[in-house]
């Protein structure tokens, strides 16, 4: 690269755009697929008891209505990325939108167990497509000196969108006087938490409309003269946006397209490095993450916990979740990506087995003895705080970090799927297991929380600092 090139290229990074206040906007307005992602997911937590009374269902029949939007998410995510290479980022942020709306609307008015098990679907498509073109789009707009904390929008979004879920749901429960199946505006109280989604669904719908299309993608189209109005919106006038054109079509032409037969090798069918992808996407999960968001209403009443109460506690174990990804946002450059991970693993291994010990405990008139309560509720936040430091975030920084280019979209692609389907596997599977042995069911979710320590001392390599380039 010549020196020209250099100070160019340079200039780029450095540059910082006039308008900050409209960068920040319209990375905002992309992260609201993020809010979405995290709303839909959770909201769910707030019908569960009242899906399993309405239609009289078993742990296992609910737990796969629960469980069935996964693989929406899967299907989802998987075509995203097509999707918006073909039609643009922007019109695929208005497709989302629109399956969240038609979602939200469905699963607010099923005539049947297997209509809403379809709207849920619907709903994960759209969960699955948010999760992947709302980090790309931001990435792709937001201006080198300031892409790492506007990346970050998307993650904290999905933890706002989770806490919001669950305040809805509490202030919804309490007007219908704290009967999930009680009337409200003509509807039952857990069909106005799954509908009340309209309202975000459709702003994002309308701020999709407010923002302008990735630079890059116009490029890629052929579309110069728009892409150049738009890098001097968010990168300044200032840039030499002939060189950043230049810069983007040739980084462009060297990326490799990766394929699945690339990632094949070794002695175990994939390559070391994507087995231990996956293996971090299924330890994010096997801990029983999704536990606490998907039926933690349902599993404070199971010890005697009123549902009000039970709500309320759901929503501040969100709150609990926002602190911890934003102490994961400052550290995880400071400390490193190994050190949070081992730390959340300890304090996650501290957490579930408190949680184990109190629910052996006999219920006592239906509850759980009051130290054994407290423990329970106390060790509960305690899992959660551990898990949003460090591997809430940990691991997908390190999966969009840690393999070599040649590999890198063919492998995230294969890890985001095993995450998917472990996340499935834990969501399918709890009602039944607690069902079984509830302490139990906590004993295996520390074993795993266990075992992630010598898996990431072993296998995982650090990150921090590292050049893309470098990964190998």
């Amino acid at each position: 690269m010549t020196s020209t090139a250099q100070a160019q290229a340079s200039g780029a990074r450095t540059a910082h755009p006039e308008h900050l206040g409209h960068v920040i906007f319209i990375t905002a307005a992309a992260a609201m697929g993020g809010f979405l992602f995290g709303y839909d997911s959770s909201v769910i937590n707030g019908a569960v008891e009242a899906i399993r009374d309405r239609y009289d269902v078993g742990s296992a029949a609910l737990a796969q209505v629960i469980a069935i939007a996964l693989i929406g998410c899967a299907i989802g995510a998987a075509t995203a990325g097509r999707i918006a290479d073909r039609i643009g980022r922007i019109r695929c942020m208005q497709i989302a939108a629109v399956l969240f709306t038609v979602s939200a609307v469905g699963s607010a008015l099923p005539f049947a167990l297997w209509d809403l098990a379809f709207w849920r679907v619907v709903g994960g498509f759209a969960i699955g497509m948010a999760s992947v073109i709302g980090p790309a789009y931001i990435a792709e707009v937001a201006p080198p000196a300031y892409r790492g904390r506007l990346g970050s929008f998307q993650q904290a979004a999905i933890v706002i969108g989770i806490a919001v879920s669950q305040l809805v749901n509490w202030g919804i429960l309490n007007a219908a006087d704290g009967d999930q199946r009680g009337e409200l505006m003509g509807l039952e109280a857990w069909q106005v938490m799954l509908g009340v989604m309209v309202v975000p669904a459709v702003l994002y719908g309308l701020l999709s409309f407010a923002i302008p299309e990735s630079p890059r993608y116009l490029i890629s189209v052929g579309k110069h003269e728009r892409a150049r109005q738009i890098l001097s919106e968010v990168e300044g006038s200032e840039v030499d946006l002939d060189a950043r054109v230049t810069e983007i079509e040739t980084g462009m032409r060297r990326e490799e397209k990766s394929s699945f037969k690339d990632l094949l090798g070794g002695s175990f069918f994939f390559k070391p490095i994507v087995w231990v992808g996956i293996g971090l996407s299924v330890f994010q999960q096997f801990v029983g993450i999704n536990v606490a968001f998907y039926y933690s209403a349902t599993l404070w009443q199971s010890v005697g916990v009123d549902p009000s109460d039970s709500f309320f506690y759901s929503f501040t174990t969100s709150i609990i979740n926002i602190v911890g990804t934003v102490i994961a946002m400052i550290f995880v450059d400071r400390v490193g990506r190994r050190p949070l991970a081992i730390i959340g693993s300890v304090g996650m291994v501290i957490g579930l087995a408190l949680e184990a010990w109190a629910f052996s405990s006999n219920l006592v008139d239906g509850q759980l003895p009051a130290t054994q309560g407290w423990v329970a509720l106390i060790a509960a936040h305690v899992f959660v705080l551990f898990f949003a430091l460090s591997w809430g975030v940990v691991v997908w920084v390190m999966l969009g970090e840690m393999f070599p280019n040649r590999l890198r979209a063919a492998a995230l692609g294969v890890a985001a799927a095993a995450q998917w389907i472990a996340n499935w596997a834990i969501t399918a599977s709890f009602p039944s297991l607690a069902d079984w042995n509830l302490s139990f069911t906590y004993v295996i979710y520390t074993v795993f929380a266990a075992l992630s320590i010598p898996f990431v001392l072993k296998f995982v390599k650090e990150t921090k600092g590292k050049r893309l380039e470098e990964m190998g």
